[in-house]
């Protein structure tokens, strides 16, 4: 199988120099286990090596796209030849991690388990300050004490303020508590799962050697530069969203002032023509028509009126007076 991230990947040749292939005894296998099984030699089952690369293909590319979406894996292993393996390659990819014991609860009690993260950060910085050298040196030890126990469960996780998106396991049969917790949580668990495991109790379940050192040497680094690969994409996706944004504000201003000067300018243009439209009603004093009104002064009429004055008439009419002939 072939797949986008085969360059993070490892060939047969390595698995195999790597003792990947090399299973538990028989007696001891998970019937579960049947379609990753090449064969049986000297009572030990023999991982079919082409399963393992392309089980590991697929955790690859699963992992690489949850990192690159900004989520963050813990690894856990606690087996003795396991343990500097997971620490180095934590730290390598800024993972959270956890080599010690599995505290029960670390996941579906995170609340429980905050508070104690809380209080090692709090003793790590009194110790850095040298607020504890002050006290007794009674009381100084067991403060110390307090801290070394926490940080020898803890010193992985301090960083932890959320649950992880996805969990590297190696050995699900020793970490069964582990992988418990992060099926009730629905948290997606990649594993190294050998023949004596149930690869269904785990969605990317890698068969190989989960044993042998360099086995799980080879299967953790190929997990970490998966991790790696996945930061990277994610801080470019991160840099080209800001990238986006900014031109995106580049345009908007552009734009805003594009239309402000727009504005300006038909505001300028409006300004003008308002202010040149007064100067050209200078018709106003043309009408010179107040002088013209004097023809409404010609109309002396009420003069002319004096005819009805005229008809005094009625003084006439004493015309009866000379009605005298009676005499």
């Amino acid at each position: 199988m072939t797949t986008k991230n085969e360059k993070l990947s490892a060939s047969i040749q390595e698995l195999f120099d790597a003792g990947s292939h090399f299973g538990h005894p028989s007696r001891r296998w998970n019937p579960k286990m049947t379609e990753y099984i090449h064969s049986k030699r000297n009572g030990s089952h023999i991982i079919n090596l082409s399963k393992t690369q392309e089980k590991l293909l697929q955790a690859v590319n699963f992992i690489e796209s949850v990192i690159s979406d900004g989520g963050n894996c813990m690894f856990v292993g606690t087996k003795k030849h396991a343990q500097n393996i997971i620490k180095e390659n934590a730290e390598r990819s800024n993972s959270l991690y956890i080599n010690q014991r599995w505290l029960g609860g670390l996941m579906t009690n995170f609340k429980t388990i905050e508070r104690r993260l809380e209080r090692l950060v709090e003793l790590e910085d009194s110790f850095a300050k040298g607020i504890i050298i002050s006290q007794t040196k009674r009381e100084s030890q067991k403060l110390d004490t307090e801290r070394g126990r926490l940080n020898k469960f803890f010193s992985g996780i301090k960083e932890m303020n959320e649950l992880p998106s996805v969990l590297y396991v190696v050995d699900i049969h020793r970490e069964k508590i582990a992988v418990a917790e992060a099926r009730k949580l629905n948290i997606p668990v990649v594993a190294m799962v050998d023949t004596n495991s149930d690869p269904n109790q785990v969605e990317y379940p890698i068969p190989s050697n989960d044993d042998g050192l360099r086995s799980i040497q080879l299967i953790t680094n190929i997990i970490t530069d998966a991790i790696i690969s996945g930061q990277e994409l994610y801080q470019k996706k991160q840099e080209d969203q800001l990238a986006e944004e900014a031109e995106l504000e580049r345009l908007e201003a552009e734009a805003r002032n594009k239309a402000q000067e727009q504005a300006a300018k038909r505001q300028s243009n409006n300004d003008s023509s308002a202010k040149a439209e007064p100067e050209v009603k200078a018709e106003p004093e043309a009408k010179v028509e107040p002088e013209a009104k004097a023809e409404t002064e010609v109309k002396a009429e009420p003069e002319a009126k004096a005819e009805t004055e005229v008809k005094a008439e009625p003084e006439a009419k004493a015309e009866p007076e000379v009605k005298t002939e009676p005499k």
